[in-house]
């Protein structure tokens, strides 16, 4: 697929300040909302986003890191790769989501959360919305970033990108599912 480079970042800033604004709204609901479950084994809210933040904890650096040490000027377009293309669709959220398995060391189940969980997201988000500002300067096809299921791997910038925010927007409505069903059963 082919972008426009500043069209698709401005995207997915859009994209980010809808997910920080749901986020925040989320910080009116009491913690044992916060904490529910909508059957056991399932993740609660807080589990839902701290989840989004280990993402944070590996992209995050990753990021900067890769985009730091690129000399690289931006390009007026971006050509996802087949791989961070294949990434980023399969994590969007659908109708009838599929089912993956969480890799361990991002799996927050049975943690003991608080409130925090979401000011960190926020934090995070505010320093993604910098490295999206930040890219409008740099080429989304020439510099690679690691992804954190394989060290070995390396996709585009812009796949980057755009696999985070679908992958946050997938567990947006995952959370969403969540409150519906816990208001349903009040």
């Amino acid at each position: 697929m082919k972008y426009k480079s500043l069209e698709l970042i401005e995207q997915l800033r859009r994209q980010t300040k809808e997910h920080m604004a749901f986020v925040e709204s989320l910080k009116t609901q009491s913690l044992d909302d916060l904490n529910k479950r909508i059957q056991e084994g399932s993740w609660n809210i807080l589990e839902c986003i701290a989840h989004l933040n280990l993402y944070g904890n590996f992209y995050l650096p990753e990021i900067s890191r890769r985009m730091a040490a690129s000399q690289s000027k931006a390009a007026n377009y971006f050509h996802s790769g087949l791989l961070g293309n294949y990434f980023a669709i399969s994590i969007l959220p659908k109708d009838r989501p599929n089912k993956m398995k969480t890799f361990r060391e991002m799996d927050p189940i049975y943690k003991q959360l608080d409130r925090n969980v979401l000011d960190i997201f926020l934090e995070q988000q505010e320093n993604f919305l910098q490295l999206l500002e930040q890219a409008k300067s740099k080429d989304l096809d020439k510099i690679r970033t690691n992804i954190s299921i394989n060290k070995w791997i390396k996709i585009r910038l812009g796949d980057t990108f755009r696999f985070l925010v679908n992958h946050n927007s997938r567990h947006i409505v995952q959370v969403k599912t969540i409150l519906s069903s816990c208001s349903a059963s009040d």
